[in-house]
Order: structure tokens, then C-alpha cells, then sequence
């Protein structure tokens, strides 16, 4: 591929601004799809979308890519305004869903089309494509038609031929969504490499947890047309800015409470909260209401249950289901006195295995509770 110009690592190379889409309906406006976003991405960063189905991210990729026109707002790469600019001329490569290949062409001619559109010399095109087969591991497989390929395989033809054009922005919309789970994976490290050799800056939409955290140098959490979180994996998964980053991003349970003592400020900041059946629960973060009321998170991978004997002291509960599932043995347990319903996940063969009905002690690591906002309010 091309060498990008050099920008500072966290300069806005491609930056949306104000950017909106109002669909028009019967009567009037639905209501905002995308709904004021201003995001920067940084030159050479890989940027994960994540959101629920209908949240506005592949609106955004189109919008960017110039497939939807915006109601509002603007797209910039490398400082210059390309809203306005037609589909050919943003420098773009784009991966679909369906991958959009041409079943008739073998896999040169696939890969070969944009540069053929480009009215690209004919050595050079071969030299390029060869190159961009060879980065995704297909060079053997030119001359095969994409209709006798895997749909990893075509996957990755789809790719090649984005990357062939070499662009200045990448951009991938749900490229995994329709292949296996074991090959989403390797397809999951595949693009990763793949854009770690080519630095090209790629914004990658999805709507699955694990591949924004497994791929991403940063994700955006999109709820109903906005930005709810941007930050690196690990700050939307073990700090979420607010019940919807917490429940979408990740498994969590969400347990209400009442304030005793607050103490600390800004990364310091934390709170002791009494919870029923719980007791009292230190937790990080400073989403307290001014009622003195606050919700803490606990990750159910993040809980211990051991047995309870009758001397043992802190809080206890009933087991309520247990369910095997490969890798971990997932509890539901109720605390008791009233107390909340836990989700709660130990490591298969990991310990002592507990059946419904079991009376368990209750316990989590001192850095696990972390006070989340209830959305809307200040974090």
C-alpha cells in the first residue's frame, strides 16, 4: 500500500462535525437517525462503531462514504470538506455487508475493478492487485471464480479490492456479520493485521461487542442516533459513562442504592453505597444524584460465590439456576433479605460448582463496583 502523509497521533484526520440525517416520512420527519455526531479519528487509527440494531452507525459510514446525503454537518480528511463530494472522488474504499462481489469475474478481475474504473495502466493494475491478493492471503486464488470460494475467502476478496485503490480512509461496514462464529474470529485478527501493515485510517461498524473491543484502538458507543462513549476498550467496558454503555457493552448488573459517604474527586472519586441485601459497597466514579442515590455496576465475571458456612460473615444468597456453557458456568443468585438477582460467571472447572437451591457467600474484588450514571445525567 502507499505510504499516508504522517499526522500526530491523535490529530482529527477524518473529523465529522454537526453531523446529522432526518429521514423524511409521511407527514413530516421521523426524527433524526443520526442526530448531531462530532467525531475525530485519528490518521492511521482503527475506530470501531458499536451499537444496536436502527442506532444510526451504518447511516454514518454512508454518510461518510458518501452513499446518504446529510441533512446537516460535515465530513473533513485531512482538512479538507468532502460532504459535498460524490461517491468517486472521496479516495475511499468500502467493504459491505454482502460484500457486493461480481459473481461472474474471477477474483483478479473483482479485485482489479476499481483500478480498471480508474483507467489505471494495465502493469500497474497487475502489480497491484497481486500486491493487495498477497497482503490478504489470496495470491494463489486469482484466477478462481468468487462463487467457488468460502465466504471467508470472499470476504477477504472484498477487502483486497478496497485496499487496492489504496484509500485514504477505510471503511467496514459489518464485514463479519455473516460468517461463523470460529471464522469470525480469525477474520477478526486477519483485518486487524491487515491494518496494522497498511496503517490506514478504518472505521469499522458493528453491532457485536467483541469484535469493537477485540479490533479497536477506540470505540464509539452510538445509542439512538449519538454518541453515548468514546474511549478505548477498556475505558467503555470497565468505565461506562451510563446505564446504556453498561448494559450494551458487555454483561452487567446494575444495582440501585443509597449514598452513606462520598469521598475523593475527579480519578479518585468514589462512593460507599448501601445495597440491599449487599450491605455497604465501596465503588469508584462520581455519578452520585443529588438525592444521594447511585447505581453500581458489578460484571457478572467479576463476582465470587463460595460456599456458606453458618459462622461465615458478609453477604449471602440462594443459587437460583446454574447453566454450563463451555467456558463458564453462568448463576443466577438471589441476595438475601430482598436483596437483588446476580448475574454471576465462574470459569468452568474452576472451583467448586454450585446447583440451584445452594446457599453461597457473596463476594466481588475491591476494584470491581463502579458508580454508573443513569443516562442523562452527569457522570
Amino acid at each position: 500500500m502507499a505510504d499516508q502523509p504522517a499526522a500526530p497521533a491523535r490529530a482529527g484526520y477524518l473529523r465529522l462535525a454537526g453531523l446529522t440525517k432526518v429521514f423524511p416520512g409521511e407527514g413530516g420527519p421521523q426524527g433524526a437517525a443520526v442526530a448531531g455526531i462530532d467525531l475525530e479519528v485519528a490518521h492511521g487509527e482503527l475506530l470501531a462503531v458499536l451499537g444496536p440494531s436502527g442506532c444510526g452507525k451504518s447511516t454514518t459510514l454512508r454518510m461518510i462514504a458518501g452513499l446518504i446525503e446529510p441533512s446537516a454537518g460535515t465530513v473533513e480528511v485531512g482538512g479538507r470538506d468532502i460532504t459535498r463530494l460524490p461517491v468517486h472522488r472521496r479516495d475511499m474504499g468500502v467493504v459491505f455487508q454482502s460484500y457486493a462481489l461480481f459473481p461472474h469475474l474471477d477474483v483478479f478481475r473483482n479485485v482489479a475493478f476499481g483500478l480498471e474504473m480508474r483507467k489505471t495502466a494495465k502493469s500497474e493494475v497487475r502489480t497491484r492487485v497481486a500486491r493487495a491478493l498477497d497482503l490478504v492471503r489470496l495470491g494463489h486464488l486469482g484466477d478462481r471464480r468468487v462463487s467457488q470460494l468460502s465466504g471467508g475467502q470472499q470476504q477477504r476478496v472484498a477487502l483486497a479490492r478496497a485496499l487496492v485503490i489504496e484509500p485514504a480512509v477505510l471503511l467496514l461496514d459489518e464485514p463479519l456479520s455473516n460468517l461463523d462464529a470460529q471464522l469470525r474470529g480469525a477474520m477478526r485478527d486477519e483485518i486487524r493485521r491487515i491494518h496494522d501493515e497498511t496503517g490506514i485510517t478504518t472505521v469499522f461498524v458493528t453491532h457485536d461487542q467483541r469484535e469493537a473491543l477485540s479490533m479497536a484502538d477506540r470505540v464509539a458507543v452510538m445509542n439512538a442516533g449519538r454518541v453515548e462513549q468514546l474511549g478505548t476498550p477498556e475505558e467503555v467496558y470497565e468505565r461506562p459513562s451510563g446505564r446504556f454503555t453498561a448494559e450494551f457493552v458487555g454483561r452487567a448488573n446494575l444495582l440501585p442504592g443509597t449514598v452513606t459517604a462520598t469521598h475523593g474527586a475527579g480519578g479518585g472519586a468514589g462512593a460507599e453505597v448501601a445495597i440491599p441485601g449487599l450491605g455497604t459497597v465501596r465503588a469508584t466514579g462520581d455519578a452520585v444524584t443529588p438525592e444521594g442515590r447511585a447505581t453500581v455496576m458489578l460484571r457478572p465475571h467479576r463476582i465470587t460465590l463460595r460456599a456458606a458456612g453458618k459462622a461465615d460473615a458478609g453477604p449471602r444468597g440462594t443459587v437460583l439456576s446454574a447453566g454450563y456453557s463451555g467456558e463458564v458456568i453462568g448463576y443466577r443468585v438471589r441476595a438475601a433479605h430482598d436483596g437483588p438477582e446476580l448475574e454471576v460467571e465462574h470459569p468452568a472447572g474452576a472451583g467448586t460448582a454450585f446447583g440451584p437451591g445452594a446457599e453461597v457467600l457473596i463476594g466481588w474484588d475491591d476494584a470491581a463496583p463502579r458508580l454508573v450514571a443513569d443516562d442523562g445525567d452527569p457522570a
